[in-house]
């Protein structure tokens, strides 16, 4: 298969950036490096279309490996024709590539395979003639009794049962009726006798068109029947199906015909439908999942670029009832200064002794922010804490940050090695801490799986989730880039084109010897002249040469040197931010000129100026500052009509779950976040929003919170803290707008013929 020109199509690029992205994948690059340093090459593909890039070329090459496999076994069986060939080199999919090889598996014991051995397939072949001759006088030739075959009525069923298998192996009937369940079958739930059944009181006689059904539904009634709370099947209408295989297989009314019907009523039945209503069930699933994953890939991404709050002394706090509330309290570094347990929460109540013990711990250290960690009694804690506040006069404010995957962290073998001599809870009130000051940092020691942002990350794909998370934590860490000399083994592992093992051997060299030169990462054990090449321009070393402090690779530093020499600036100059107007200067000469004069193409030179502005930048700083609080209301103090302000903590299929500051997160539902038409909520919001919400309702028995960001219900209109390029924003629609610009070319039998010739060597 030409790859380069069926992904140009498909990504809508130009052939050559198909084929240069190809080249550079197969050659041990990765994608943060392609997408960061080889633009010219791909177009300027981002990191998101690079690695869909990726997955679809993975696919499209297993899709070509497992047609030459069945290949192989339909020639060494002696029964490979030119139709078999040509319809396995149009199939698209795996699905429609294993309907051909159907036919030709090695089946287990059947009713068709029983009636072979007896001998019955020359009774089919002539039953499928449909000729005028009577079956029943054939079929006494068939009678058997060594064989089993005793009576006509036993030959004739054997024959049926052959040519019932026969209709169910063909291929393009398959297709045919697998997309007529798509597009007119439902999916129908029933409520069982269970426990738990009540969570999916909703399903109890549930159904819905399988077209119009949404990610979130399935994977809703997949858990139901998991757990044994639902029944739930595929529901069509059995007549039209039995009479698309009527109309194909039946020629006449013979007797014959009349034997072929019933024979294609009962593969439908017994056979087709079984298969397929499995085979579609197990496609819908997958399709949710990869939406759900979407959604983790969705909110994660922000998640992780939230703004670090630098040069702060942070107490952090995670909450409990029994064994009280663990506190560590952490530099501005992350370094651990003090640590102590306080009960303040039921069932002790020593809400006093424990605000002593904290006013002792914030004023010895100068602590000017409170973490608290939103799990178990984190109500109780919030409650605790801003009363303290409002006591104490001090310039005090805290949040809650998700602690989701902290008690993950604190019994994990690295939460060990960081802190040995703490007790799990401990460890996990310093994750709660630095969450607050630097998330990119914490979260990533955290299995993504555990980090809590989507829905039903449980019942994903575990692979697929982690390959697909790994990529946004890779691509988050590669563009804010990491300081070599103080960055940690999990913050290094993570750099392009290193691992764990070289992350070790870097934190080993330094340890001896600070590196002052990115060039120095050359000395380093197990790092080659690739890995340096990937790694090197996302690592920064602070102090040395001002381009090892930025983004710049040093790939690079020839073209940088002529660029200041033909804009009359120094290496000085852009450590001291002098080159303000370098911008200009290129302009008077043309961006054109200049690259070529630098010997590099125009979007790197752009990307360069972007770095010589801002040497050391963290992309992070320009984003808001989570909202920090000093007191909090209660879910009791919601009236409806409020406004509030708030922060998108989750974004899923339905809408947005906001944090207002009442410990419960309120919901925006999709058809309360516009007054116009969004497709889904992540075309408008993301993770870390700031945004202005009214209250629609609150159900105090069920803690939960309607909001709406209407601008009909808020006369302000919707405050939201613009965070997103036009990029990120159009990101959402992106994946649909491609699909319908993919341009179907049909090829011909004979330019098929053409090309199996050219694969298979027939």
């Amino acid at each position: 298969m030409d790859y380069s020109q069926k992904l140009s199509k498909e990504f809508n690029i130009r052939v050559d950036h198909a084929t240069n992205i190809i080249a550079l994948i197969d050659d041990g690059n990765t994608i943060p490096f392609i997408a960061r340093y080889r633009k010219e090459q791909t177009g300027s593909c981002d990191d998101q279309v690079l690695r869909e890039f990726h997955d679809r070329l993975k696919y499209l090459r297993n899709l070509d490996k497992r047609k030459q496999e069945i290949v192989d076994s339909i020639t060494e069986q002696g029964k490979m024709t030119d139709e078999i060939m040509l319809s396995l080199v149009k199939a698209e999919t795996l699905t429609e590539a294993e309907d051909v090889y159907r036919p030709f598996k090695q089946k287990r014991k059947t009713r068709a395979s029983v009636a072979t051995e007896k001998g019955l397939a020359p009774l089919a072949d002539f039953i499928l003639e449909q000729t005028d001759a009577s079956v029943s006088a054939k079929a006494q030739e068939f009678i058997n009794t060594e064989k089993g075959v005793e009576t006509v009525e036993q030959a004739i069923q054997g024959a049926s049962d052959i040519i019932a298998e026969r209709i169910s192996d063909d291929a393009e009937l398959r297709k045919t009726l697998r997309k007529k369940i798509f597009d007119i079958g439902s999916i129908a739930c029933k409520l069982l006798e269970n426990e738990n059944a009540k969570t999916y009181d909703m399903y109890a006689e549930y159904s819905e068109k399988i077209e119009k059904m949404p990610s979130h539904r399935i994977l809703a009634i997949n858990r139901g029947e998991k757990e044994e709370c639902l029944k739930v099947n595929i529901v069509v209408e059995d007549q039209l199906f039995t009479d698309v295989i009527t109309a194909t297989y039946v020629k006449n009314e013979t007797e014959s015909a009349t034997i072929v019907k019933n024979a294609g009523i009962d593969a439908y039945s017994r056979l087709i439908f079984p298969s397929l209503e499995r085979e579609v069930r197990s496609e819908l699933t997958e399709r949710a999942s990869e939406q759900a994953i979407k959604m983790f890939e969705v909110n994660l991404r922000p998640l992780l670029l939230q703004p670090p709050l630098k040069g702060k002394i942070i107490l952090g706090l995670d909450p409990a009832y029994r064994t009280g509330c663990k506190i560590a309290v952490i530099n501005s570094e992350g370094n651990v200064l003090d640590t102590a347990v306080v009960f303040p929460t039921p069932p002790q109540n020593k809400i006093e002794e424990a605000k002593e013990i904290l006013l002792k711990l914030i004023t010895k250290h100068n602590v000017s922010i409170i973490s608290i960690g939103n799990g178990t009694a984190s109500k109780e804690s919030e409650i605790f804490v801003a009363n303290l506040i409002k006591e104490s006069g001090l310039n005090l404010s805290y949040a809650v940050v998700n602690e989701a995957g902290a008690s993950v962290y604190s019994a994990s073998k690295l939460g060990a090695e960081e802190f040995p001599d703490f007790e799990p809870a401990q460890r996990s009130a310093v994750s709660i801490a630095r969450r607050l000051q630097d998330p990119l940092a914490e979260l990533i020691k955290i299995d993504v799986k555990s980090i809590g942002v989507g829905q039903y990350q449980h019942d994903m794909p575990e692979n697929r989730l982690e390959e697909v998370l790994g990529g946004v934590v890779e691509n988050c860490v590669n563009s804010v880039g990491v300081d070599l000399n103080t960055a940690s083994l999990s913050l290094l592992s993570y750099v392009a084109g290193l691992n764990k093992g070289i992350a070790k051997e870097i934190i080993k060299y330094r340890e001896s010897k600070p590196f002052e030169k990115r060039e120095e990462l050359l000395s380093v054990k197990k790092l080659g002249a690739k890995a340096f090449e990937q790694c090197a321009g996302f690592l920064r070393i602070v102090g040395g040469n001002v381009l090892d402090n930025t983004g710049v690779h040093p790939e690079s530093y020839p073209a940088v040197q002529k660029l200041l020499d033909f804009t009359g600036y120094t290496l000085d100059d852009v450590a001291r931010n002098n080159i303000a107007d370098i911008k200009d200067r290129i302009e008077k000469k043309g961006w054109s000129a200049c690259a070529n004069e630098c010997g590099v193409g125009e979007p790197t030179l752009r990307d360069i100026v972007t770095e010589l502005l801002k040497p050391g930048r963290d992309i992070r700083d320009s984003l808001p500052k989570p909202i920090l609080r000093s007191d909090l209301m209660d879910l009791a103090d919601l009236k409806e009509g409020m406004e509030i302000n708030g922060t998108v903590r989750n974004v899923i299929d339905f809408g947005v779950f906001v944090d207002i500051g009442v410990h419960q997160d309120g919901l925006v539902h999709i058809s309360q976040i516009s007054d116009g038409y969004i497709k889904h909520p992540s075309d408008v919001l993301r993770v870390g929003d700031l945004v202005k919400v009214k209250v629609l309702g609150v159900d105090l028995v069920k803690k939960k919170i309607s909001l709406t960001m209407k601008t009909t219900d808020l006369p302000n209109g919707i405050a939201v803290q613009q965070q997103k390029t036009d990029k990120e924003r159009k990101q959402g629609r992106r994946d649909a707008e491609r699909k319908k610009e993919n341009a179907k070319k049909q090829m011909s039998n004979e330019d098929l013929k053409a090309l199996l010739l050219k694969k298979f060597g027939r």
